[in-house]
C-alpha cells in the first residue's frame, strides 16, 4: 500500500545515501486512534485542512517556522472529532497511522471484502479487511452518493468489539437460574415446547437496530404463521407507521443536502447520529451560508445554527407563519426539515410528524423536483423493517405495549432479535428468547440464547435512511456454533411444524422481493409518493431531546469495543477548559 516502499523494493538501495544531518521530530499524542511518526511529515497540511474544513473541528495546526514547523494538536490534546481518523487515509507519507492497527497485519495477508456499515443508518460504503476469523480493519469505500470517501471513527474502529463478549453457543436457563450451554436441538426443543403452550396473542417479537432484512422477514413470516400480530422493529418507540414511505424516509437524499437553501432540524443531533452526513450539512453552510435552525438541546454541530429552544410548540408558530424562521423557509427555493428520533419517539410523535408535514406543505417544501421532508433514523435496520411491515398487525402491540403487557404478566413469550436497547426488567414474568451476537442487555435477560452472526459474518440486505437497498457481504464466519439469523428461524419453524417456504438465502430474498418489490432495486433511491400522514393533535410541554447524547458506545458491538471505550473515556476525562500557554 506504500508506493515509496514498493519503489524502494523494486529499484532502490537498502540504505539511504543521504549523509548529512537529518531533521527529527518527536512523536505527538493525538489520542487512542492515531499513531504518529512525525519525522516523516512533509507539512502538506492535508490533515489540518481536513479537520478544519471538512470535520469542522480545528484541532490540528502548525507551530514553528521554516524547517522547524511541526503539526500538532493544541497542547497535545486528543482529537475529539467523530471523523478524526480520516486523516490517516489523507496522509501521503504515513506520518499519521492507525494506532489500533499498528503492526497487526500486512496488506497482502488480508482478505478484502466490499460491504456497508451498520453503526448508523446512513449505509456508508466500506471495505472490510479480514485475516482468518478476525476482522483486522475497516476502510472507506468511495461512494459519492452516500459517504464520499469518509467514514466515522465508530465505523472504522468499533470492530474490535466483534472479538469480545461474543455468543458462540446456545444457552438455556436451568432451574437454578443460571444460563448453561446446550445443543441447538435442546434449545429448539425448549422454544418449541414453550410456544406450543402459549396463545398467539401472548407471543411478541422485537427486532433490534442492526438486523438484516432477511432475518426480520423470516421472523415476521414465522409470527404470521403463528397468528401473532405483536411484532415491532421500532425498539426506541418511534411513532412511525409504514403506511406511506415518504413519511419515514430522508426524501431529499444525502446528495440533495448540497442543494438546500434553508434547513430546520427538530429533535436531532446529526453530529452524533450521522457524523458523515453532518459534514455535508457543514459544507453546504460554508459554500452558501445556508440559514440553519435547531429545535432541541443546544449542541456544537460544527456550523452555526439559530437555536429556537427546546419547546416543541415552536412548530405551531412555524405552521402559522408567525415565527421569523417560517419566513426564511417560505422564501427559500429548496427548504428542508430534518426530524430526528428525539422528536418522533415521544408520546406525541405522531402529532409532531403531522405538524412537520404541514410545515412542509405550507412552505412549498415538496414540489415535482424537490422533497425537503426528511426523517433521520439512527438504526440501520429501521427502514427495512418499516418497508416489510415489521410493525404491529391488526390488534397488535407495539414496543411500549409489549413491555407494559410483559410487566403485567400478560405477554408470556418475547423474542428479542438483536434487541438490546429496551428495558428488559419488564420481562421478569416472560419467557425470553434472545437471538443475537453479543452478551449484552438482551442476553442477560434471556431464558434461551441463540447465537447469531454479526454484520461482517453474513450476506444481508440493509436499507439506509434514504430508502437505498444495499448488500452487506460476509468477510469472516461466525464464531463457534453461531449461525446466520434467518437459518436459525427457519430451523425453529420446522420444530413448530410451521416450516417456512425457503431453505436458502437466495430463496428467502426471492420471497422478500415478491412481498416487497422495492427490495429488488439495489443501490438506487426510488421516488416516494407524497400524501397526508401523521395526525394533528396536542403537543406535549416536555422539552425536546436528542436520541443520542454520546457517540462512541451506542450498540452491542461498540459497547464491547476497547477502542471505543478508550475514546469515550478520553472525551469524558478531557478538561472542559484549557489555559493557553
Amino acid at each position: 500500500e506504500c508506493d515509496l516502499q514498493d519503489q524502494a523494493m523494486g529499484y532502490g538501495h537498502d540504505a539511504s545515501r543521504y549523509s548529512e544531518n537529518k531533521r527529527a521530530v518527536s512523536e505527538k499524542h493525538m489520542g487512542p486512534l492515531i499513531k504518529t511518526v512525525m519525522t516523516r511529515c512533509i507539512h502538506c497540511t492535508r490533515c489540518v485542512r481536513f479537520s478544519t474544513e471538512v470535520a469542522g473541528a480545528p484541532e490540528l495546526g502548525a507551530i514553528g517556522r521554516g524547517e522547524n514547523v511541526e503539526i500538532t494538536t493544541y497542547l497535545e490534546q486528543n482529537l475529539a472529532s467523530e471523523l478524526s481518523a480520516n486523516v490517516i487515509d489523507l496522509c501521503p507519507v504515513g506520518a499519521l497511522t492507525s494506532r489500533p492497527y499498528a503492526f497487526v497485519a500486512r496488506p497482502w495477508e488480508l482478505n478484502k471484502v466490499e460491504s456497508i456499515d451498520v453503526m448508523d443508518a446512513m449505509g456508508s460504503n466500506i471495505r472490510i479487511d479480514a485475516r482468518g476469523s478476525q476482522v483486522m480493519r475497516v476502510l472507506p469505500r468511495l461512494n459519492e452518493d452516500i459517504n464520499e470517501e469518509w467514514i466515522s471513527d465508530k465505523t472504522r474502529y468499533a470492530i474490535d468489539g466483534l472479538r469480545r463478549q461474543r455468543l458462540d453457543t446456545p444457552y438455556l436457563r436451568s432451574e437454578d437460574g443460571r444460563l448453561r450451554p446446550v445443543s441447538w436441538n435442546k434449545a429448539f426443543a425448549a422454544i418449541a415446547a414453550k410456544i406450543k403452550k402459549t396463545k398467539s396473542g401472548q407471543l411478541a417479537a422485537i427486532a433490534g437496530d442492526q438486523i438484516d432484512a432477511e432475518a426480520m422477514f423470516a421472523l415476521k413470516s414465522l409470527f404470521d404463521k403463528m397468528g401473532s400480530p405483536n411484532i415491532d422493529c421500532r425498539q426506541d418507540g418511534a411513532k412511525l407507521t409504514n403506511k406511506l414511505r415518504a413519511s419515514y424516509l430522508f426524501n431529499t437524499t444525502i446528495v440533495g443536502i448540497d442543494e438546500a437553501d434553508a434547513i430546520l432540524i427538530v429533535g436531532s443531533n446529526p453530529r452524533m447520529e450521522a457524523a458523515v452526513m453532518n459534514a455535508r450539512i457543514r459544507r453546504n453552510f460554508l459554500n452558501n451560508r445556508t440559514p440553519i435552525a435547531l429545535i432541541g438541546p443546544e449542541a456544537d454541530l460544527t456550523y452555526p445554527v439559530t437555536h429556537l429552544g427546546t419547546d416543541i410548540s415552536v412548530l405551531e408558530q412555524l405552521v402559522s407563519g408567525k415565527h421569523k424562521f417560517a419566513k426564511i423557509l417560505k422564501k427559500a427555493k429548496r427548504p428542508m426539515i430534518i426530524l430526528g428520533m428525539g422528536a418522533l419517539r415521544r408520546a406525541d410523535g405522531q402529532s409532531i410528524l403531522g405538524i412537520a408535514r404541514e410545515i412542509a406543505d405550507k412552505t412549498d417544501m415538496v414540489t415535482d423536483s424537490w422533497n425537503g421532508f426528511n426523517v433521520l433514523h439512527t438504526a440501520a435496520a429501521r427502514v427495512a423493517g418499516l418497508d416489510m411491515g415489521f410493525v404491529p398487525g391488526k390488534g397488535g402491540k407495539d414496543v411500549a405495549g409489549i413491555l407494559k403487557a410483559a410487566a403485567k404478566g400478560e405477554m408470556k413469550l418475547v423474542w428479542l432479535l438483536g434487541a438490546d436497547e429496551i428495558d428488559t426488567s419488564a420481562f421478569a414474568n416472560s419467557f425470553v428468547i434472545y437471538q443475537g451476537h453479543h452478551g449484552d442487555a438482551g442476553a442477560a435477560a434471556a431464558d434461551v440464547i441463540l447465537p447469531g452472526a454479526a454484520y461482517t459474518e453474513k450476506d444481508g440486505l440493509y436499507v439506509n435512511f434514504e430508502g437505498r437497498v444495499q448488500m452487506a457481504r460476509r468477510a469472516t464466519f461466525p464464531p463457534g456454533e453461531a449461525k446466520e439469523d434467518w437459518a436459525i428461524i427457519r430451523a425453529i419453524s420446522e420444530h413448530l411444524n410451521k416450516t417456512l417456504p425457503f431453505d436458502s438465502a437466495a430463496a428467502l430474498r426471492d420471497e422478500l422481493i415478491t412481498a416487497v418489490p422495492s427490495f429488488a432495486v439495489m443501490d438506487e433511491v426510488l421516488p416516494s409518493k407524497w400524501a397526508k400522514f401523521g395526525r394533528i393533535g396536542k403537543l406535549s410541554v416536555e422539552p425536546v431531546s436528542s436520541s443520542l447524547n454520546q457517540f462512541h458506545m451506542t450498540c452491542a458491538i461498540s459497547r464491547s469495543s476497547e477502542t471505543m471505550a478508550a475514546c469515550h473515556q478520553s472525551i469524558q476525562s478531557a478538561s472542559p477548559s484549557l489555559a493557553a500557554e
